[in-house]
């Protein structure tokens, strides 16, 4: 049986043949074209911790050194215990430091600016100076309840707290409101162009400098960690246990692991290699995958 380049090829020939014995003794030139299938999105499970993160709720990556941080809440996600913790874990699976900082109650997103991890604290930032791995600061935020995740744009650092449905800046050693009456408000990313996003229980948000936003997507609503790819194309994972690709008004589910009890919270990003850092919470370990897409 001929191929289908066997084919056109053929009629390539048989063209030309005919318009050579013509009065005008034209060629005909027959354009082919190369059809490419496009393979579905998906994710693919690389390696894993060991089970000893306990309640860990969130993963960073920080570009600059390779460091892969981890919040462990270890006790309730709204009790001052002092029992938190961060991680930091390397970028094949082992747990590097598992006690790096201790004596924060239920740590969970964090940031990077100036040689500082920040990170929030139910109702206060707490500022980690890297270099020495202590908290140099805490900054009490007024009326915070349950403060979430957080993002830079290497100078201001903004953070969500999802009861009270309010965005805040920290800038200059200053808190301020961005934006407020946002339901749940929870996953932050900020752009390379300093372009803030987020989600909430309306779906995936863009929001201009003076608080308002667009609505991108209503259907991935009460998102959890926010990573953007490109241009419109995001990773957004729901804590109960799903990922979605997100680009625009358009969504692909790819990974569900709620039939695992495995949960996926505020999930982080190696964009060298395509890897997605999974904080799965109750099951105490961070499981990386590859994406393809």
């Amino acid at each position: 049986m001929k191929t289908k380049h066997q084919l056109l090829a053929a009629a390539f020939l048989s063209g030309t043949l005919l318009w050579s014995c013509g009065p005008q003794q034209k060629t005909e030139e027959i354009e082919t074209v190369e059809i490419v299938e496009k393979t579905a999105p998906t994710l693919t499970q690389v390696w894993e911790t060991a089970a000893e993160l306990t309640t860990n709720e969130s993963v960073l990556y920080d570009e600059a050194t390779g460091t892969i941080y981890v919040s462990n809440i270890e006790g309730g996600p709204s009790e001052k215990d002092g029992k938190g913790s961060i991680s930091i874990i390397s970028k094949t699976g082992e747990i590097l430091n598992r006690n790096w900082v201790t004596g924060i109650h239920a740590p969970k997103g964090m940031g990077i600016v100036n040689g500082k991890l920040f990170v929030t604290n139910i109702d206060e930032l707490v500022e980690i100076d890297i270099a020495n791995a202590k908290i140099a600061k805490r900054h009490k935020v007024a009326g915070a309840k349950f403060l979430n995740d957080v993002d830079t744009d290497g100078d201001k650092v903004y953070f969500s707290d999802m009861e009270t449905g309010k965005i805040h800046i920290f800038q200059n050693g200053k808190i301020s409101v961005f934006a407020e009456n946002q339901t749940n408000i929870n996953g932050l990313r900020v752009g390379d162009d300093g372009t803030l996003y987020g989600l909430d229980g309306e779906g995936l948000k863009k929001y201009n400098s003076d608080g308002s936003f667009t609505l991108i997507n209503s259907t991935v609503t009460g998102g959890d960690g926010l990573i953007i790819l490109e241009d419109n194309v995001f990773l957004a994972s729901r804590w109960q246990g799903e990922i979605y690709l997100v680009k625009g008004d358009e969504q692909t589910l790819l990974l569900d692991t709620k039939a695992a009890e495995s949960n996926t919270a505020d999930i982080g990003f190696i964009p060298e290699e395509n890897i997605v850092l999974v904080p799965t919470f109750f099951k105490n370990k961070v499981v990386a995958y590859k994406l393809a897409y």
